[in-house]
């Protein structure tokens, strides 16, 4: 539930974001109300689109095709995530700012409305694609429907009243402090769902090596009590990990976290060549 609630929580914040930014700044321009609401339509569409394919394409697996099937997810839902984090590690200062001057652009009739909708429905859509991708990943991780439907709801409600909230400016948290510390977490989510995915891959017998359990702490916190369920779910705990799965959960830390060092470091060498005063001749 836990892992389902920020999932949905961090997603529709952004997208909310996103919407709430564009309204903002095209505050007086006629229709605005219609053309937003169309893009979060058009999205939304398209979200219930990729959801009714992915079951689909699970329905129509069984067997180790349904275990092939459950580790592609998995690990395209790592990928995302990885893009994802190591792309905010740069640009989530700034995305308010380009959504301002979307906004800005329209008003002043320099892009049509067309483009306020499709900001809107790119947002949307994308942010429902990866609900969705993300939310099979646990489905396929074990997590319970019941669960994951109640994490969903309530990850829904709050980010859209954090989203509302900011759209009226009565809550004033910095945004890059804000997607720091969620990054954090999805950077263990994206590591749990990799050695989950390792774990799939070998019951398909397609990984051979390292396959046995590395230790057992079943005495401690068992796989199938309600916390371990929660940890599974959350940073993929298991009590009996192979090393396989510890290869690809600490490959997946090392590159996400790496790869986000990284893309700041690069983003800041500019900044700071810009404070530099300029040499005297």
């Amino acid at each position: 539930m836990l892992a389902t609630l920020l999932l949905v929580f961090r997603e529709v914040l952004e997208a909310a974001l996103v919407v709430g930014i564009v309204a903002s700044a095209t505050r007086g321009v006629t229709s605005r109300a219609r053309w937003i609401g169309g893009g979060i339509a058009l999205g939304i569409t398209g979200a219930v689109i990729v959801a009714a394919c992915a079951g689909w394409i699970a329905d129509a697996l069984s067997g180790s095709g349904q275990e092939w099937f459950n580790a592609t997810v998995l690990l395209a839902a790592v990928a995302m995530i990885g893009w994802h984090v190591v792309w905010m590690s740069k640009h989530g200062r700034e995305l308010a700012a380009q959504m301002q001057s979307v906004g800005r652009d329209v008003t002043s009739g320099a892009r049509p409305m067309t483009a306020l909708m499709a900001v809107v429905a790119i947002a949307v859509l994308r942010e429902g694609s990866e609900i969705v991708l993300f939310g099979y990943g646990l489905f396929a991780s074990g997590s319970s429907v019941p669960s994951m439907a109640f994490g969903a709801l309530s990850g829904l409600a709050l980010g859209v009243a954090l989203g509302v909230g900011l759209y009226f400016g009565l809550l004033k948290i910095p945004v890059r402090y804000f997607f720091g510390a969620t990054n954090s977490l999805l950077v263990l989510l994206a590591a749990g769902m990799a050695a989950t995915a390792a774990g799939f891959l070998t019951q398909a017998d397609v990984l051979h090596h390292w396959t046995a359990p590395l230790w057992s702490t079943d005495w401690l916190l068992r796989d199938d009590s309600n916390f371990g369920k929660a940890l599974h779910a959350l940073i993929g705990y298991t009590s009996q990990p192979s090393g396989m799965q510890l290869l690809f959960y600490v490959a997946t830390l090392v590159l996400l976290i790496a790869g986000m060092r990284l893309v700041s470091a690069l983003a800041a060498k500019p900044t700071q060549a810009a404070l530099q005063p300029p040499v005297a001749t």
